[in-house]
């Protein structure tokens, strides 16, 4: 039988995005409600996988290994609880375009074949809507983070992670 999956992305749900880049771990906020609603989609049967533009490796702010510190300190405040990370590092405007990068949905696709994930069954959980948009273009339903009340008919809504957990589980 194949899984099912909730792809997060990064900045914006799993932790605060600042104006400038996140990637050192000093400046890592997990926003109340984050490592309970992980909790309860693996509780549910859901893979958690992390699917993240990291532009800032392209404009050489920081480099791969500081996403993948990052990654492992989320790891260890939330328990070891995601199941994979993908990122891209590219950006268009300064070394290359790439399908990995959303709102192109090669990251989620290379993670749907790895551990055999069903779309139909899968979400994308994002702050911007080329996560939306990645999400979809991989055939997975998808939830904006976001604080704004605008009724999105090609998507669903949730002021943060907890709260989409809720939509998704319900």
């Amino acid at each position: 039988m194949k899984n099912k999956c909730v792809f997060l992305d990064r900045d914006g749900v799993l932790n605060e995005d600042r104006p400038d880049y996140v990637y050192r771990i000093e400046d890592m906020i997990i926003p109340d409600g984050v490592v309970e609603a992980l909790h309860k989609l693996k509780e549910a049967g859901y893979l958690l996988i992390v699917v993240t533009n990291q532009a800032g490796i392209a404009k050489r702010l920081y480099d791969r290994q500081d996403v993948l510190n990052f990654h492992q300190h989320f790891q260890e405040k939330c328990g070891g609880l995601l199941d994979d990370l993908y990122f891209s590092p590219h950006h268009p405007d300064v070394n290359s375009r790439s399908l990995t990068r959303k709102p192109d949905s090669l990251m989620l696709e290379k993670a749907m074949a790895k551990h055999n994930i069903e779309p139909q069954r899968s979400w994308m959980i994002g702050d911007k809507i080329g996560d939306v948009q990645a999400g979809q273009k991989a055939g997975v339903q998808a939830i904006q983070i976001t604080t704004a009340t605008a009724n999105h008919p090609s998507h669903a809504v949730a002021a943060d992670l907890h709260r989409a957990a809720h939509l998704i589980l319900s």
